[in-house]
């Protein structure tokens, strides 16, 4: 009996322990299955699925030649290589492939990424079709390729500072590649889904997560084609002839801000970065390099004199070729016009005195007083928009300095100074703009250098342009000064231009401050002129410089404004004034 009751006991005990570990598997079946359920769903995941960035195609690049548009940057494919390291196997034997076949399109140190944790590693970049299919073939575990769009250059070297170019991490740098980089980068779309042992992504399942890349704009620049092309010809040609080490010109339409050619030497081509001696060569210094624009000032001088009816070309002041404002005496680089002459004789002979004295009438006819200094900045500043940036779609444009007469600095000697251009800093492209609301009537367009878009039903051209400001100047002052530009070159450069064209403009010659002191070997020189019939259809600046060189207006500039501004009647098929 005894021993029937131990039999029991016994069996009572081992039931109670089935019992329990079966409890022991039921919970814990229970907190792995239903508790941790998503823990474990997300871990299989992560093994199982890889997460794949799909780039967008970035936008190219177009210029206009004539009505038709012409690409200056394409995207031509190229392959990077990446690696999985947690499923890479045969590590020596791919380490030995990519150096023999990709050479020097590998990363540094890309054997070490082998090891790496993360699972994405790219270990070369910009291989070519035939690269990629070598290293393929092989059938490496882990070993992945993405097609990458590399930019292409069918023109060159043309306009290569208004483009920019794409550095190694893709990023616009310079130009319009970087100041629309969102825009021609796009958006990269985003797979991710269940993959094999070589981490090649299945086409089954309900896991894969597909975001498409949204492809980035295809740009149209106003650039013209042939206006640049020539505008760079135009600026060799006058380096050669005159020796400068640097020259920069812009042409734009005055009628809608729109910029046809913009162009600096020497310069670069953006498909040979790597051979690029001096990084200064990648500065548009028509936006980027603020300078003394000089006696081009002149004309924005008497165009507030005219507006604020002070005075006139016909108008006559006393030159002694000397006049003092201050502690400060100023003297013209040209002689010998002394006694009674006309404003339009100090316009022709680019007089420093008769803009002072301009300056002056503004204020009460002796000083330049605070009221005239405020006047001359309302102009000169908020109304013609120099000394500061324009808004151009590039990358790196400076601001300049024209100083407020409220600033301690802003004294009847600045502005005394600034009435010829000096004293005051300003980028080519912030002159030419405010020059062409002078000569238009009064309308100030922001300057652009996009024009549209290339889209799936081809050319989209953007709105007509709308002046940002209107009255810049009275539409009879803008005709009284396009007038003195006229005659100022008529009286001395007529022979140079075609016949039966108005054509009018201004010299500038700058003295250079170094440490804080004008040298007396070295100036800019520029000019700034408008072309055109009944009305001006082009506005053009050429500026020429040097390290120690005495390069001027009339002499250096001119010539390749003359040269530009004659190709241009012919090429926009202007008729002669009847």
């Amino acid at each position: 009996m005894k021993q029937g009751l131990l039999k029991g006991s016994r069996s009572r005990i081992l039931a109670a322990v089935i019992l329990a570990i079966a409890a022991i598997f039921v919970v814990r079946l229970f907190y792995l299955q239903v508790i941790q359920h998503e823990h474990y769903v997300t871990k299989a995941k992560a093994e199982q699925e890889s997460r794949f960035i799909i780039p967008a195609k970035r936008g190219e690049i177009y210029a206009m030649s004539g009505e038709r548009q012409v690409k200056l940057v394409m995207n031509q494919t190229v392959y990077t290589v990446f690696a999985d390291p947690m499923t890479v196997t045969k590590k020596s034997e791919i380490i030995k492939t990519l150096n023999d076949v990709a050479g020097g399109n590998v990363r540094d140190g890309f054997a070490q990424l082998l090891d790496a944790k993360n699972r994405y590693q790219i270990l070369a970049t910009k291989l070519s079709r035939v690269q990629a299919d070598k290293i393929k073939e092989k059938g490496y575990n882990g070993i992945g390729f993405q097609e990458v769009s590399q930019r292409v250059y069918p023109e060159g070297a043309l306009a290569s500072q208004v483009l920019g170019f794409v550095n190694n991490e893709g990023k616009g740098t310079y130009g319009v590649e970087s100041a629309l980089d969102a825009e021609l980068h796009g958006t990269d779309g985003v797979l991710q889904s269940v993959t094999d042992v070589s981490n090649v992504p299945l086409t089954i399942g309900n896991n894969n997560i597909r975001e498409p890349a949204q492809d980035g704009k295809d740009v149209v620049l106003s650039i013209d084609r042939s206006v640049q092309s020539k505008v760079e010809q135009a600026l060799a040609a006058g380096m050669q002839r005159t020796k400068a080490t640097h020259a920069s010109a812009i042409v734009m339409d005055p009628k809608t801000g729109r910029v046809m050619a913009m162009a600096n030497l020497p310069t670069y081509n953006p498909s040979e970065i790597d051979k690029v001696v001096d990084v200064a060569d990648f500065n548009n210094n028509v936006i980027s390099d603020p300078y003394e624009p000089g006696s081009t000032i002149k004309t924005f001088t008497m165009s507030t004199a005219i507006d604020k009816n002070v005075a006139r070309a016909t108008d006559t002041f006393n030159n002694t070729d000397f006049i003092q404002v201050g502690d400060a005496p100023i003297s013209n680089a040209t002689k010998g016009k002394t006694g009674i002459i006309t404003f339009q004789t100090a316009m022709n002979w680019s007089l420093n005195t008769g803009f002072v004295t301009i300056a002056q009438r503004l204020g009460d006819g002796k000083n330049i007083t605070r009221s005239a200094r405020d006047t001359m900045y309302e102009y000169f500043h908020d109304r013609f928009r120099m000394g500061a940036k324009t808004g151009v779609e590039l990358a790196n444009e400076a601001p300049g300095l024209v100083i407020s007469p409220e600033e301690l600095e802003g004294s009847e000697v600045r502005y005394s100074n600034m009435s010829f251009g000096q004293g005051m800093d300003a980028t080519m492209i912030q002159v030419a703009a405010g020059f062409s609301s002078m000569v238009n009537g009064g309308n100030y367009y922001k300057p652009t250098v996009i024009n549209g878009y290339m889209t799936n039903e081809g050319y989209k051209a953007n709105t007509a342009p709308q002046p940002v400001a209107t009255g810049v100047i009275a539409p009879g002052t803008a005709d009284q000064i396009k007038a003195m530009m006229n005659e100022a070159r008529r009286s001395s450069f007529a022979s140079v231009d075609k016949p039966g064209y108005i054509i009018g403009g201004k010299t500038g010659t700058s003295q250079v401050s170094k440490n804080g002191i004008y040298s007396n070997n070295q100036s800019i020189g520029s000019y700034i002129g408008y072309g055109g019939s009944d009305t001006p259809e082009y506005v053009i600046m050429v500026r020429v410089s040097g390290e120690n060189q005495e390069l001027q207006g009339a002499r250096d500039a001119l010539p390749i404004f003359t040269d530009i501004s004659n190709w241009m009647i012919d090429y926009l098929k202007i008729q002669p004034k009847g």
